[in-house]
């Protein structure tokens, strides 16, 4: 849908709703370990995003905040040359 940027990032640890800790165990990928995903884009393009985003979120939390942009450098240099 042609956002912005996003970025994943997956917890080692966490706790939801029953207060029962997930913890990442060495020798099993753990399905229940938190993970923040950020979009950045317009509001507009992130409100029309969300029904994408309904329909692959089983359980969870979803929040939207405002950002003030302090800086923002695209390289567009390419390091293969």
């Amino acid at each position: 849908m042609h956002l912005a940027g996003a970025t994943v990032l997956r917890g080692p640890i966490g706790f939801g709703k029953t207060s029962r800790l997930h913890t990442e165990k060495i020798l099993r990928l753990s399905m229940d370990l938190p993970i923040i995903v950020e979009i950045m884009d317009t509001e507009e393009k992130i409100n029309s995003f969300l029904p994408e985003i309904e329909k692959m979120l089983k359980g969870g939390l979803i929040t939207m905040e405002k950002v003030k942009v302090i800086r923002y450098n695209a390289d567009t240099t390419s390091s293969n040359s």
